[in-house]
C-alpha cells in the first residue's frame, strides 16, 4: 500500500496561487520550447504551451564543489519546474574570477545531472553563465549613474567599512554627490583597465541611514584584473554578487527566485535595483530607457543543515588545501561528489529532501536520516555478495581436496526479478575473525570449538580444532561440514520439522576463488553533532577512525564490478553491493583499469553505510 502523499509545503502553495491567478502569464510559442521536436522535449513543450509560467533556477558560484546542503535547493527548484510543466535553469553565478575555476564548473554540472535535475531535458531551461550577461549588467550600471542612482566612489574597502556607520549613525562617502558626467567618465576608465585594483568602485545611491545595512550604498562593481574562466581577459571590472543576483533572474525570466533565509534581508536591495532600472521605462519601450525589465518573486526557505558535518565552502576548501582530506570528492567530505563516490544514491538524497520539506524555520537534521534513506534504497536495488574484511582461514577436513561446488545464491531477496547466481565452495574458506571465539562469552552464538554454525547458502559447519603460531596467536581453524545441510538448511525428520536448530549464521568466501580487494571503511568525519562548538575549532572534533583501510577477500562475482566515468553516463558512479552482514559498498575510482577505474591496483571498495545505525541508542534520533 503506497504512502499518503504529503501536503504541499508553503512554496508549493505560493506557486499554486500564482498559477491560479496567472501572475506570470502563460507559456507562449516563443518560449515554450521546441514544439516541433518529435521527442520528450517536444512533448513537454507542447504540453507547456498556454500553461501558467513556472521558471526556476539553481545559481551556484563555481568556487568549490557542491555540498549536501545544495541538494535541497536543486531538488526544490527542479521539482517545482517538473511538477508544473515549467523550466529549470542551471546558472553559474560566476562574478568572482579570483576564486572560480573550470574544475568547479565541471564538477557542479556533473553533480546537478547526477541528482536528477536535467537542465537540458524536457523540463530544462539550459545551462547559463552570469558572465554572459556582463555587458547587459554594465549597461544597467551606466543607466543608474545617468539617473543619479549610482556613482563612482574612490574609498578603499577599509575606508568604506569605517564609514559605514552604526544603527543610529548614518554612513558617509565624500564621493556620493559626484556629478554624473564625472562618474560616467570614471566607470568607462575602469572598464578600459586604466585604474588599479581596489582604487575605486561603483556604488548605488540608496540610503546611508537605512537600518538595513544592505541598502547603505552597496558596491555594484569593483576593479579586478583577473583572468575569467569564461570571458578570459575581456573584463577587468566585475559585478558584485548582490548586483548580479537579481538581474540574472530578471534576464532569464525566472518567476520564482527561491533562496535560503540569509537572503531575506537582501530582498529589498534586489527589489530596489530592478525598480531603479525600471524607473522611466515603459511596457512598450517607448520611453528614453527602453522597455521595463522582468521582476521575479523571491521566496526564502530554511537551508538543509545536517548534524556532524560542516557545509561552509570556506571550511571545505581549508579541509582540502590543508590535507585534512584527500580532495573535494574524498568520501569523508559532505560534497555531492563525495557522497556519490562513497556510494550514496541520488534517489536517497532526493528522498531526504522530500521528507524534510520546506519551511521558514532553521533546524539541525540528524545525518542518520540521510544514512537511513540510503539504506532503504540500496536494500531494494543492491545485489548481494559476500566479503570477509578480517579473514581467518578454515580448513574443512571432510571436504575432498580439489572439489568445488557451486551453490545457489539469491541476488536480492527484495527483488525477485534479480534471480539467483552461484557461489563457489571449496575445502578452504575465509570467515570473519570476529565470528570465532576460542572461549565464547555468554550469548555468543557464532563459531567456537565444538560449536556448530550455518554458513550462509552453504552448510552447517562445526569447529574441530584451532591452529596457532609460536606466540599463541590463532592462525587458522579446522572444521567439518554436515553434507545433509547443503544450502544451509537442516534436514527434516519424519514429522517434517528440522532435526536441529542452529542459532548462528556467518558469511564466508572460498579461499581458492575469492578476489583480493582494498576496502575503505568510512565513518563520519566528526565525532560531534556540531563540529567546533565546544572549542571553537572544528579540527578538534575530527574523527580519527573516519577512514580505516583493510585488505579483504570478496565474492568472485565482483570480478565484473566496474567504476563508470562521467563520459559514459553523465556522472561518474561505481557499482554498489550489499555485503551480507557487513553493509553497503561501492567500487571506487582508485580501482585498476580492469575494474573501470583510474588506478593501477586491483579492486578498491568504499563502505557507503553499515547495515544499521551502529551508534548507541541514546545517540540516535
Amino acid at each position: 500500500m503506497s504512502a499518503e502523499p504529503r501536503p504541499p509545503h508553503f512554496i508549493e502553495q505560493i506557486v499554486a496561487g500564482d498559477n491560479e491567478s496567472r501572475a506570470w502569464g502563460v507559456w507562449s510559442r516563443a518560449d515554450a520550447g521546441p514544439l516541433d521536436d518529435p521527442g520528450a522535449k517536444g512533448d513537454a513543450a507542447r504540453a507547456r504551451l498556454g500553461r501558467p509560467r513556472v521558471h526556476t533556477r539553481f545559481p551556484p558560484e563555481p568556487n568549490g564543489y557542491l555540498h549536501i546542503g545544495h541538494a535541497k535547493s536543486i531538488c526544490l527548484n527542479f521539482g517545482l519546474a517538473r511538477e508544473n510543466g515549467g523550466k529549470f535553469n542551471l546558472r553559474f553565478d560566476d562574478t568572482n574570477p579570483a576564486k572560480e575555476e573550470q574544475e568547479f564548473v565541471d564538477s557542479i554540472t556533473r553533480d546537478v545531472r547526477w541528482l536528477g535535475a536535467d537542465f537540458e531535458g524536457p523540463y530544462g531551461g539550459g545551462l547559463h553563465f552570469a558572465s554572459n550577461y556582463f555587458g547587459t549588467m554594465y549597461g544597467y550600471a551606466v543607466e543608474l549613474i545617468k539617473k543619479g542612482r549610482a556613482y563612482v566612489c574612490e574609498l578603499s574597502a577599509e575606508e568604506v567599512s569605517k564609514r559605514r556607520g552604526t544603527p543610529t549613525v548614518p554612513g558617509t562617502s565624500p564621493f556620493r554627490d559626484r556629478p554624473a558626467p564625472d562618474s560616467l567618465r570614471l566607470i568607462d576608465e575602469m572598464r578600459r583597465g586604466l585604474h588599479a585594483d581596489g582604487s575605486m568602485t561603483v556604488r548605488a545611491r540608496i540610503d546611508l541611514a537605512s537600518p538595513n545595512f544592505n541598502l547603505r550604498d552597496p558596491v555594484l562593481y569593483r576593479i579586478l584584473h583577473e583572468h575569467h574562466h569564461n570571458t578570459g581577459g575581456e573584463w577587468c571590472i566585475y559585478p558584485m554578487y548582490d548586483w548580479a543576483h537579481g538581474l540574472e533572474d530578471s534576464i532569464e525570466g525566472i518567476t520564482h527566485s527561491n533562496c535560503t533565509l540569509e537572503f531575506e534581508n537582501h530582498r529589498p536591495l534586489y527589489d530596489w535595483f530592478i525598480d531603479a532600472i525600471n524607473e522611466g521605462r515603459t511596457e512598450d519601450g517607448s520611453g528614453p530607457w527602453g522597455p521595463r525589465i522582468h521582476h521575479p518573486r523571491q521566496i526564502e526557505f530554511a537551508k538543509l543543515q545536517l548534524s556532524s558535518i560542516l557545509l561552509s565552502k570556506r571550511n571545505l576548501r581549508r579541509m582540502v588545501e590543508e590535507g585534512f582530506v584527500a580532495g573535494w570528492d574524498d568520501p569523508r567530505m559532505p560534497t555531492l561528489s563525495a557522497f556519490r563516490r562513497r556510494g550514496f544514491t541520488p534517489e536517497s538524497i532526493r528522498a531526504l529532501c522530500d521528507d524534510v520539506g520546506c519551511t521558514k524555520f532553521e533546524s539541525l537534521i540528524d545525518l542518520a536520516r540521510l544514512e537511513n534513506a540510503c539504506r532503504d534504497h540500496l536494500n531494494k536495488v543492491a545485489p548481494r555478495a559476500m566479503a570477509v574484511l578480517n579473514p581467518l582461514r578454515v580448513t574443512i577436513e571432510n571436504w575432498p581436496e580439489g572439489r568445488v561446488e557451486h551453490l545457489n545464491f539469491v541476488v536480492n531477496p527484495e527483488d525477485p526479478g534479480a534471480g539467483t547466481r552461484t557461489v563457489p565452495f571449496s575445502r578452504t574458506i575465509y570467515i570473519e575473525r570476529d565470528d570465532f571465539m576460542e572461549h565464547p562469552e555468554k550469548g555468543f552464538f557464532r563459531l567456537a570449538p565444538g560449536a556448530e554454525v550455518r554458513l550462509r547458502w552453504a552448510y552447517f559447519l562445526t569447529c574441530t580444532g584451532v591452529e596457532k603460531d609460536a606466540s599463541g596467536a590463532i592462525t587458522g581453524l579446522r572444521a567439518t561440514i554436515d553434507p545433509a545441510t547443503r544450502g544451509g538448511d537442516a534436514p527434516v525428520g519424519p514429522d517434517g520439522k528440522p532435526t536441529r536448530k542452529v542459532k548462528g549464521t556467518i558469511h564466508w568466501v572460498s579461499c581458492d576463488h575469492a578476489l583480493p580487494a582494498e576496502v575503505r571503511l568510512y565513518d563520519r568525519l566528526f565525532t560531534t553533532e556540531e563540529p567546533g562548538k565546544a572549542t571553537g575549532k572544528w579540527e578538534d572534533d575530527i574523527n580519527p577512525l573516519a577512514l580505516q583501510v583493510v585488505r579483504a577477500f570478496v565474492d568472485p562475482a565482483l570480478a565484473g564490478a566496474r567504476y563508470r566515468p562521467a563520459s559514459e553516463n553523465g556522472a561518474d558512479v561505481g557499482d554498489r553491493y550489499q555485503f551480507e552482514r557487513l553493509g553497503y559498498f561501492c567500487v571506487d575510482p582508485d580501482s585498476g583499469a580492469g575494474f573501470g577505474g583510474r588506478g593501477t591496483a586491483g579492486l578498491v571498495l568504499n563502505r557507503t553505510v553499515t547495515l544499521k545505525d551502529s551508534r548507541p541508542k541514546a545517540q540516535r534520533p
